[in-house]
């Protein structure tokens, strides 16, 4: 400890850029994470900057306000609402050797905002989760939380992600995809491809955006007459269309967390039916407020099998910090893969934080042991 006469200086709190938003769908969704995120971080531990970036992708100087960042009258938040400047601009060096962050508005001069030592990058979807963005995080050398580039992108697509399951021995339920090319030129073939899937494994068929979360896009069809319609509220989200068969059973979630050791899994959580909703959609989860029990009605058999698996699940996609891996146990007592979320919500009340509670992890050290593990970490191969 530095004497009272001594001119040394304490050392310097972490820095975390909380960065939200983003150009997805899945928008507001992003901002109520980061709004349950700068609740809870320790801000004796860290300083903290939030940014957030609008739907149009302009990185933004918003307000550190987490009451701002809530569903209010149902009404979703946007960056928009939050950012400190209709026009003013955040710029992150891509240079390894340079962290500071520059803030910038017509006619004005550039301002410095410091060095950040840590992302946390609390988007969800498309142009944050898929890789897109740690990428960029990459080439500027800055630590960031969750998943790398190669995690992300195998965790954002439905497709490929269950061909690395399958490819790994993890048991994943029948899909087919409708790549845009398919659909935009041989609709009729592409329908074929549905109508002869749906023959084999039954109606109804879930079909979904290949590439999107939140349960944004999806629809359950239960005839032909209906694929049209669902096919063009997926393609409103991604080009390409997963088709999922029906799996009779209960829908499991189960959380992975990077500790020092390697990674751990919580104690899982039944998502019950919604009855309001024919399966748990967005609505259910995030305006409707669905619970979702805490901890799984399982025996300690099926417990310790869940677990086994969503850890099985990070480490065969090559992930990193945390995970939520949802499954479904069929009636037969099988538990099969549906998908992982390389960045679930946080928001009060999103399954993984819950499932950590339970498991011995409060919110504030879940996030703590989020930025240490990145922080841990080099940027680069690894």
């Amino acid at each position: 400890m530095p004497s009272p006469h001594s001119t040394e200086q304490p050392p310097r709190k972490p820095r975390v850029a909380v960065v939200f938003g983003g150009r997805s769908s899945e928008h507001a969704i992003s901002v109520l994470t980061a709004g349950a995120v700068l609740r809870a971080i320790d801000r004796a531990k860290y300083d903290v900057l939030p940014i957030g970036i609008t739907t149009e992708g302009r990185w933004a100087l918003t307000a550190d306000d987490p009451e701002r960042m809530a569903i209010a009258n149902r009404a979703l938040p946007n960056v928009e609402q939050l950012a400190e400047s209709p026009d003013g601009s955040v710029v992150l060096p891509v240079d390894p050797a340079n962290r500071e962050i520059v803030y910038t508005e017509p006619g004005a001069v550039p301002k410095a905002l410091g060095e950040v030592d840590v992302v946390f990058p609390v988007l969800h979807g498309p142009y944050g989760e898929d890789g897109t963005l740690q990428g960029l995080l990459e080439l500027s050398g800055v630590p960031y939380v969750g998943a790398g580039v190669l995690a992300s992108a195998v965790g954002m697509d439905k497709e490929y992600m269950k061909r690395v399951f399958a490819s790994f021995g993890l048991p994943v339920g029948p899909y087919e995809v409708i790549r845009p090319r398919e659909w935009e030129q041989d609709p009729v073939a592409a329908r074929r491809k549905v109508v002869d899937f749906a023959a084999e494994h039954g109606w109804p068929v879930f079909i979904k955006p290949a590439r999107a979360g939140s349960s944004m896009g999806i629809s359950k069809v239960d005839e032909i007459s209906g694929l049209d319609a669902a096919m063009a509220e997926a393609r409103r989200h991604d080009p390409k269309v997963i088709v999922e068969a029906l799996l009779s059973g209960r829908e499991i979630e189960c959380g992975v967390l990077e500790f020092e050791d390697g990674p751990r899994a919580s104690v899982p959580a039944w998502i019950p039916p919604v009855t309001a909703h024919e399966f748990y959609d967005f609505e259910a989860k995030y305006i409707d407020s669905a619970e979702g029990v805490v901890p799984a009605p399982l025996t300690a058999e099926e417990t310790a099998e869940v677990r086994r698996l969503a850890v099985a699940a990070f480490e065969a996609a090559s992930c990193e910090g945390l995970v939520r891996a949802d499954f479904f146990l069929t009636d037969s007592g099988q538990f099969v893969i549906n998908e992982i979320n390389t960045m679930p919500g946080f928001t009060p009340i999103s399954m993984y934080p819950r499932m950590w509670q339970e498991s011995g992890v409060g919110y504030p050290e879940l996030i703590d042991r989020l930025l240490q593990a990145a922080l841990r970490r080099s940027t680069g191969l690894r």
